[in-house]
């Protein structure tokens, strides 16, 4: 499995808040703002939410993913 590249710490908040606000939807909730932001021609803003998106996924895992030292 390919991990999610995140760029700061903004990210993970940011992906944080909506698991917090949405819960099992903070998913499609990331979709939708990804979708917004294609919407409105920010190419920059929606490959943000799509890797927030995949970064919900794997926060979502119970279990260690990759290299464990």
């Amino acid at each position: 499995m390919q991990l999610p590249f995140l760029s700061d710490r903004k990210s993970y908040d940011d992906a944080a808040d909506l698991i917090t606000r949405f819960g099992d939807d903070a998913g499609y909730e990331a979709a939708a703002l990804a979708d917004k932001s294609r919407d409105l021609g920010n190419h920059i803003r929606f490959c943000h939410w799509r890797q927030i998106e995949r970064m919900i996924i794997v926060l979502s895992i119970k279990q260690a993913i990759g290299t464990i030292h």
